[in-house]
């Protein structure tokens, strides 16, 4: 009885490490985000992140496509300046997975178990950050995060970088809670 209550527990478990991009958010409570219908690319700062052409023309198409659905136009007199950066980074996790019976102990894990797995699961994790800055006082006022598994795979890699991007600005402009 005890195993079929664990394997559901472990399935739960299974799909929650698997969950997609974390989102933190920060900003300046001071600044009133109504007046920021327009926005430009701060050139310079996205020049400087090292990741390939092609994956910085994903993300910078995926957030002219969030961004137009939340009503900004890209302008050359912009009132909001977007930087991002990157950073990745190797993880590895190792698990094992063993069952059976133990002197004095009963079903479960103890130190006498028979048969068993042991795997080591190999990936990398990327973290995106989302710069707002307003245009004309040079001042950093949002900024978002996302976290979560990167994929290597050409045809993933537009879904990848999109839903990191559409979680990441989901949260802009922020909710003021008075």
């Amino acid at each position: 009885m005890k195993t079929q209550q664990f394997i559901p527990f472990l399935l739960l478990f299974v799909l929650a490490s698997c969950s997609s991009v974390r989102v933190n958010t920060d900003y300046d409570k001071n600044v009133s985000f109504d007046g920021y219908k327009t926005y430009a690319y701060h050139k310079s700062g996205i020049d400087k992140v090292e990741i390939s052409d092609l994956d910085k023309k994903r993300i910078l198409r995926s957030i002219d496509e969030v961004m137009a659905a939340k009503g900004l136009t890209k302008s050359e007199t912009p009132d909001l300046l977007i930087n991002f950066f990157t950073k990745e980074r190797e993880q590895v996790d190792i698990n094992q997975f063993n069952m059976g019976w133990g002197y004095g102990w009963g079903w479960g894990w103890n130190p006498w178990m028979w048969g068993g797995n042991t795997s080591v699961n190999r990936y990398t994790e990327g973290t995106l950050t989302i710069d707002f800055i307003d245009a004309k006082k040079k001042e950093l006022i949002w900024q978002g995060q996302g976290e979560g598994v990167l994929t290597k795979r050409m045809e993933k890699k537009d879904e990848n970088i999109k839903e990191f991007v559409t979680r990441i600005l989901e949260q802009y402009p922020p909710t003021v809670k008075k």
